[in-house]
């Protein structure tokens, strides 16, 4: 009998099944699964690509394949809130690598990677096309222009 648990990290399968059941019979949707499948987990896990391969007949490496070639796709977990500090050079010299560090130490969040808890992760991007606003920070969608660094890390610690 199936369980509905993966070892390593526990993963609910009841939304995979759903998203393969709906691709059931559709060929090429490699694209469209794994883009369900990353909207209901956050990222694609090794074990969830794992299970989708064995339950599609598709081959584990043709799905790292897709999902290593498209930058939509994300094989690692990603915090809750994403923070897109811009360190192009408008931002840079007006001080991006100050807001970077103390991101870094206040929030336990380093460039590239995600805090402890998952509640934030930091990417450096190099324009958001908003310098006369520099230094640009990016929070979930929302810009964040002419930044001082302690008062959004107080501002990034009220979200959610």
């Amino acid at each position: 009998m199936m369980t509905n648990q993966i070892m390593e990290e526990k993963f609910d399968l009841r939304p995979l099944t759903e998203i393969l059941e709906q691709y059931r019979n559709q060929k090429g949707a490699v694209i469209p699964i794994l883009q369900r499948v990353q909207e209901a987990y956050g990222y694609l896990p090794k074990p969830i690509l794992n299970e989708i391969s064995k339950r599609t007949r598709i081959p584990l490496s043709r799905l790292l394949g897709v999902a290593t070639f498209y930058a939509q796709f994300r094989l690692e977990r990603r915090g809750r809130h994403l923070i897109r500090v811009c360190d192009g050079t408008a931002c840079h010299v007006r001080g991006a690598r100050k807001t970077i560090d103390i991101i870094k130490e206040q929030l336990d969040t380093p460039p590239g990677g995600s805090s402890p808890d998952y509640k934030y992760s930091m990417e450096i991007v190099y324009c958001v096309g908003s310098c006369s606003l520099a230094p640009v920070v990016v929070v979930d969608d929302k810009v964040y222009g002419q930044t001082v660094p302690d008062k959004l890390v107080r501002q990034l610690k009220r979200l959610e």
